[in-house]
């Protein structure tokens, strides 16, 4: 039988795109959903009829039953994407195959890497491949709204007694120079995520007439509240023994004085833990607990001072601080101005995974294989994902897509034009490929 080509793979992404799997906390109709599900018995069948399948909800968990009695592994990539708003180079629901590149919503996040994921599994089952051990594939319609189907999934198996050697997620890709001065590619396999907050702070006075106002009226006391939280030093900066790592594989890179630093990264900690957050976004925010106001409320009238103001914000936890210290650090500053602090979302506190483990080394070694020359690199994951759920079953639990992409790409992902190289998909396969063979020795 031949191999199908990256043309081949990319037509059938593009048919995975033109399903629309838009989800929301509101949608009570799971029409769409079971749609995208039969959509995929038709295109993978060899391994829908090797595995067990159970429904979720919508969303989805197959059994495929290994050889041996090995502790299984589980991989994941769920299929709802988000809204696709704005005005996109194509449309971001018709698949368009074009410039060297599969188009839409869902390209990379996520309904890429379940493609990927599934003709993996599904030409081995084909060729009469059975896996040593037992093998779950995960895909959710939840993870971009409120992550139901994983923490159910997650739940129910850990009642079977199910253990996994390792959880494979989506999460960090291949990018070039994660840092600046760090040169070449570096595969970014994710250990763990930070937990995830929603907060809403409410001010609250007796109304009146804006043409009388008073002192520190609602919205003054909120702006003052969110000026001095973004100033402040809420949250405690320490760096993780995972970022230390991420810092020391990442300067192998480097050159000059960033390469002692970040290759010394314990003995430069207190100047890495002051600098770091004003050079990069992103690695700052893996030293703290970091909060961002999304929305607000006031009164209903121009010339009407509200009785009852409000902010939320979205507030993402460190693992040093964890979820209750950071909520009661901003609370604390939500009462100097008189704001009272409701917790709408408490979310869901999920360990780092051990970057030394055997779990990882499986992963960096299908990076070595696949794609010569790339790095690997231990990281932390600012956003969440629906793998934080599955620590009740795997001490294990990584996120890593296997696709290389830029800056734009990166930036497309819950943004506009988003879409992945036909190119990079034969490799994404070989990817999965491997970690599957891998559990045979091979």
């Amino acid at each position: 039988m031949p191999k199908p080509t990256a043309e081949a793979y990319a037509e059938g992404l593009a048919r995975l795109i033109r399903c629309e799997t838009v989800s929301s906390e509101s949608h009570k109709d799971k029409t769409k959903f079971y749609n995208f599900q039969e959509l995929l018995r038709s295109m993978f069948p060899s391994i829908f009829s090797v595995c067990e399948y159970e429904d979720f909800d919508g969303s989805l968990l197959l059994h495929w039953r290994g050889e041996g009695q090995g502790e299984p592994i589980m991989l994941m990539n769920h299929y709802d994407v988000v809204e696709a708003g704005g005005e996109w180079k194509y449309p971001p629901f018709d698949g368009v195959i074009a410039e060297g590149r599969v188009w839409g919503r869902g390209t990379l996040d996520n309904k890429g890497g379940l493609f990927c994921m599934l003709s993996a599994a599904d030409e081995l089952a084909s060729e009469g491949f059975r896996p040593a051990t037992d093998v779950y594939f995960v895909s959710t319609c939840t993870e971009e709204c409120d992550g139901s189907g994983g923490d159910k999934i997650s739940s129910v198996l850990a009642e079977r007694g199910v253990r996994c050697s390792m959880v494979l997620d989506e999460g960090g890709m291949i990018i070039e120079e994660p840092i600046g001065g760090a040169k070449g590619k570096f595969a970014m396999i994710g250990v763990g995520e930070k937990g995830c907050v929603d907060l809403k702070f409410i001010a609250r006075s007796r109304g009146g007439h804006a043409s009388t106002p008073g002192k520190n009226t609602p919205l003054v006391r909120l702006g003052k509240f969110m000026a001095a939280a973004e100033k402040k030093r809420l949250f405690k900066v320490k760096i993780s023994d995972t970022v230390h790592g991420m810092f020391r594989c990442i300067s192998r890179s480097m050159s000059g004085f960033m390469r002692t630093v970040l290759g010394h990264s314990r003995l430069f900690s207190p100047v890495i833990s002051r600098v770091m957050p004003s050079v990069s976004d992103a690695a700052g925010a893996m030293l703290r607990t970091t909060v961002a106001f999304t929305m607000a409320s006031g009164s209903t009238g121009s010339n009407v001072l509200p009785e009852e103001a409000w902010v939320i914000a979205n507030m993402r936890t460190s693992h040093h601080q964890g979820r209750e210290a950071s909520i009661e650090a901003i609370r604390r500053l939500a009462d100097k101005f008189d704001i009272e602090t409701v917790i709408l979302d408490g979310g869901f506190d999920s360990p780092l995974s051990d970057h030394t483990s055997a779990a990882f080394r499986l992963v960096e070694d299908a990076v070595g294989a696949v794609f010569p020359g790339v790095s690997t690199s231990p990281y932390i994951m600012t956003g969440a994902s629906d793998c934080r759920f599955m620590s009740r079953i795997s001490d294990n639990c990584l996120r890593f897509a296997p696709f290389t992409i830029d800056e734009e790409q990166m930036e497309s992902i819950h943004g506009k034009n988003e879409s992945v190289d036909v190119s990079s998909l034969p490799p994404a396969v070989k990817f999965y490929k491997y970690i599957l063979e891998a559990q045979n020795g091979k």
